[in-house]
């Protein structure tokens, strides 16, 4: 008995622990949801997301040709949005403020110019 509680004890915690590592390495600073009933991105309180605050939106492409690692992808800026309401710990509406983003694009809070 003790062994099958263990047991379901560790797998709980695992797919706890799983659903933590997708936000965190593959859906943060994504934009998960761009529809008629607007754009969701994959920034929350968590990660320190406030109303009015604008990210920058990057679209990811991968350059044909021989695999060179890294340097075969390269991020170009497609537009910017601006945070309208944080609905929990992972997720905000936004509103578009231009360019044309996309599902799946990369948003990142927008850094003041360095002197």
């Amino acid at each position: 008995m003790l062994a099958s509680l263990a047991a379901a004890a560790l797998i709980t915690s695992v797919n706890a622990h799983a659903q933590g590592i997708g936000h965190t390495f593959f859906m943060r600073g994504s934009i998960v949801a761009n529809d008629s009933s607007g754009t969701v991105v994959c920034i929350g309180r968590a990660d320190g997301a406030e109303v009015g605050q604008t990210l920058d939106v990057y679209r990811v492409t991968q350059r044909p040709g021989p695999s060179k690692g890294a340097s075969n992808f390269r991020r170009d800026l497609v537009g910017h949005v601006q945070i309208e309401h944080v609905f929990d710990d992972h997720f905000a509406h936004v509103r578009v403020l231009d360019g044309r983003p996309k599902k799946h694009d990369i948003v990142e809070l927008r850094r003041p110019a360095r002197d």
